[in-house]
């Protein structure tokens, strides 16, 4: 397989964890946050889905750095150290809030739907980013 394949393979599978998240993620807006087993789920979600885009970011970074695409891999790279970096921060604040609504925190609820809410739109922002550059990532040097 050419370098450039690869590079829009791992491209694609880049794509596969986001897509599953892009997908899943609304069904949460149909129940309360305020069940515990339900928030774990989210939780495990956000927390999976950041370690997936990490991996699969990494790899495709490299993958575009032997194809000689130093630009895509940089972007790529961009977003694998966001999801890194993000996971701590993210996670921290959704362990905080849970542990305010646990506490008795009426608001709490309501700023897990924001992080909710801020999770998902900068996961669709990143796939429509990235489905955009498949055709330009496709193109033979």
């Amino acid at each position: 397989m050419k370098p450039d394949a690869v590079a829009v393979a791992a491209l694609v599978i880049l794509l596969l964890p986001m897509g599953y998240f892009l997908l899943a993620s609304p069904a949460f807006l149909l129940v309360k946050l305020d069940i515990p087993p339900v928030t774990q789920l989210l939780r495990g979600m956000f927390n999976i889905q950041f370690r997936m885009i990490a991996v699969t970011g990494v790899f495709a970074t490299m993958a575009f750095l032997v194809a000689g695409r130093p630009l895509f891999a940089m972007g790529i790279g961009l977003i694998a150290a966001l999801a890194i970096w993000g996971r701590g921060r993210f996670m921290r604040r959704m362990d905080n809030e849970l542990s305010a609504r646990d506490a008795g925190d009426t608001d709490a609820v309501r700023r897990l739907r924001q992080l909710h809410w801020s999770g998902m739109l900068c996961n669709a922002t990143l796939v429509a980013a990235l489905v955009t550059s498949i055709p330009y990532a496709a193109i033979s040097t």
